[in-house]
């Protein structure tokens, strides 16, 4: 059976680092364990730069990055987007949005108003981590 492909945005991936048992953390750790996450060079990149600030210091060791991103980098399938895009109000956006296109994305998973008014794009559902869980999970 193939696995659903989802980008998500790098705000949800240190809200998850931050709070593994928030509504993005729950999210964001059901991707990586029953899903396959997309990624491109840069957005990891990305993702690696802003876990490893000095501001998340007192929140997060230096140990308990490592275990994310390690687990992170594990599960993400590198996607190199070849079309640009550029119809995001914040021009960092759209490097989401380039990633979910050549990468077949079943959606991304943000909290970024600047994506979510984009939903659906090409197909692709733009969606925030609440709404993951409940497709994922539906309430009886």
């Amino acid at each position: 059976m193939n696995k659903a492909r989802w980008v998500i945005d790098t705000n949800v991936l240190v809200s998850a680092m931050l709070f593994e048992g928030s509504i993005p953390g729950q999210a964001t750790f059901h991707v990586l364990d029953k899903a396959r996450l997309l990624s491109s060079a840069d957005s990891l990149g990305e993702t690696i730069e802003v876990v490893n600030r000095k501001k998340f210091d007192k929140y997060v060791t230096s140990d308990e990055r490592a275990v994310f991103l390690s687990k992170l980098i594990r599960s993400v399938v590198l996607v190199e987007p070849s079309e640009k895009i550029e119809v995001c109000r914040d021009s960092k956006d759209n490097r989401y949005l380039e990633v979910a296109v050549e990468g077949r994305s079943s959606g991304i998973i943000t909290g970024d108003e600047d994506l979510l008014v984009l939903h659906p794009f090409r197909g692709i559902s733009i969606i925030t981590p609440a709404q993951y869980l409940s497709l994922v999970a539906p309430s009886p």
